[in-house]
């Protein structure tokens, strides 16, 4: 009897897995009669796979919706009642410091940030949950955690017993975290500077759908790049047989601008013929695309051979322009008939002193760099930062403070505001105290972290640490205490004490915390 299933088998679910194998494109999510998600059929889409013309079915348009997103841009327009209060106990310097650190909802965090930042912030950096179909709780109810999400959805009943096979293998509906996400960048969008930018770090799981909803909320246009970030050097065990190695970081901005870039170093540049133009390299002489009459032999006027450009390549120039170069003694010309032609390119033609960076990301040990990579590290090295300051694995994964610091360096001044509004273990923080150590800049943060409960068997909770962003307030603590008695002989000790303290706040309803005051004096008291 303990074997027996108590229901029956749910023959609509089978039927739209199997159609699923079928026509895996006309399987979507919608709403049941209670309003929550559940596996669905397009019959518009799936018509249309079975016949052989065009059917009848609702106008075409290219968008991205799903199930809750019109709420999702109701709550994020939505007026709150909460407010912030100080939690001075666990602050240091409450009334000096000029960071922020929030504990409570982020939706609601970012709401009451909308007066006072609005339009304030130069760079926002977050660490989402992935939708990997792990827990991930906030309390907007576009996100719950697995028992209800299997109540709610009619995946499991009152007592617990599962009503769909292989429920979790599902993993999670893109519609909840979509409706979690849209609401979070459309208030995210409002705190940033005209030429603010904003890097989201994320995996294969839903940086597509992640792509499209910052399409939308920051425009298609404002779109920099992908970063790919290599976050560890060895394989992974998969039953598919290939290891994820790496993720990305997405970059939007609120206007198109440029990042600073990587600056250019002229250690290859040397002089050997004394040229009175200074110093040059030998470059590349062909390009990729025909551009008019770029296909021709030049000759070298002391030997008289004849060059055509490589195979599949072509001249920059017209052979006007070509002439003039080879007369002014800009093209090298190889010693015999089998070399390629080289341009003398002089240091001081330089357009800018920054190289565009390079998408790749580049490990920072790595002995010979590309000359416009940005470098970051590997998730080995976030690790070991934060068992550095607490003697144990109370954070898993963390993202390094190398990969925070070299973002930072392509976006921020030395007195701008940075956000981190999924602060998980606070890298954020540290890396921008970090920063302001070395070049005695003023960089002010605002964290926001929900106190998520660590699991009673993780190595946090074995440490004293209830919630994670006890952890977050934990580590800004302890690297502002490992940074400060160590500053660069130009900092003051009062530049040092502004930067690195912390002021704590709460709010009703949610608790939260604030590091460092900024100007929160105009915000309503309850």
């Amino acid at each position: 009897m303990d074997k027996l299933k108590m229901h029956s088998p749910n023959y609509t679910e089978e039927n739209i897995a199997k159609l699923a194998e079928l026509f895996p494109n006309c399987v979507t999510e919608s709403n049941d009669k209670d309003g929550n998600l559940k596996k669905s059929i397009d019959f518009d889409l799936l018509r249309q796979e079975l016949s052989t013309h065009i059917v009848d079915g609702p106008k075409e348009r290219y968008t991205l919706n799903w199930p809750g997103k019109r709420e999702a841009l109701l709550t994020a327009n939505a007026p709150i009642a909460n407010t912030l209060r100080p939690c001075r106990e666990e602050s240091v310097d409450f009334d000096t410091t000029e960071n922020l650190f929030i504990e409570g909802d982020n939706l609601d965090a970012l709401k009451l940030l909308q007066e006072n930042y609005l339009g304030k912030v130069k760079m926002i950096y977050i660490d989402p949950p992935y939708n990997t179909g792990n827990d991930f709780i906030y309390d907007d109810d576009f996100a719950e955690d697995t028992e209800d999400y299997l109540k709610n959805s009619g995946q499991k009943d009152s007592i617990g017993n599962r009503l769909v096979a292989n429920s979790s293998s599902n993993g999670r509906f893109h519609s909840d975290w979509l409706s979690m996400m849209y609401s979070r960048l459309k208030l995210a969008r409002n705190l940033l500077k005209d030429d603010g930018l904003i890097f989201i770090s994320i995996d294969d799981s839903e940086q597509s759908n992640l792509k499209k909803i910052c399409d939308e909320v920051f425009g298609e246009s404002n779109f920099f790049c992908h970063f790919i970030w290599q976050k560890r050097s060895g394989s992974m065990d998969s039953v598919d047989g290939v290891s994820a190695d790496h993720e990305y970081i997405l970059v939007y901005g609120k206007i198109k601008k440029r990042l600073i870039g990587v600056e250019r170093t002229y250690d290859k540049y040397t002089n050997p013929d004394n040229d009175p133009r200074g110093p040059w390299i030998s470059d590349n002489l062909s390009a990729g695309k025909a551009g008019g009459d770029v296909y021709y032999p030049i000759t070298d006027p002391e030997t008289g051979n004849e060059f055509y450009p490589p195979k599949n390549r072509y001249w920059p120039y017209n052979p006007a322009t070509m002439q003039k170069k080879i007369n002014e003694g800009r093209v090298l010309f190889p010693k015999g008939k089998d070399g390629r032609p080289m341009l003398k390119r002089f240091q001081n033609e330089a357009k800018s002193q920054f190289l565009p960076v390079s998408t790749i990301m580049r490990n920072h040990t790595e002995k010979k760099l590309p000359n416009n990579a940005i470098t970051s590290a590997m998730n080995t090295k976030g690790s070991s930062e934060v068992q550095s300051l607490f003697d144990s694995k109370v954070f898993s994964f963390p993202k390094s403070t190398v990969l925070i610091s070299s973002l930072l360096n392509q976006v921020v001044d030395d007195n701008d505001i940075i956000l981190d509004f999924f602060a998980g273990s606070a890298t954020t923080a540290h890396a921008v105290m970090q920063l302001n150590a070395e070049d005695n800049g003023k960089r002010k943060f605002i964290m926001v972290q929900l106190p998520e409960e660590c699991d009673e068997k993780s190595e946090a909770f074995k440490a004293g640490y209830i919630t994670i962003a006890e952890i977050s307030k934990e580590r800004i603590r302890r690297a502002g205490k490992k940074i400060i008695p160590h500053p660069p002989q130009t900092l003051t000790s009062d530049s040092v004490f502004s930067k690195l303290t912390v002021a704590i706040w709460q709010t009703s309803i949610t608790h939260l915390i604030k590091q460092n005051r900024l100007n929160f004096s105009i915000i309503p008291t309850i």
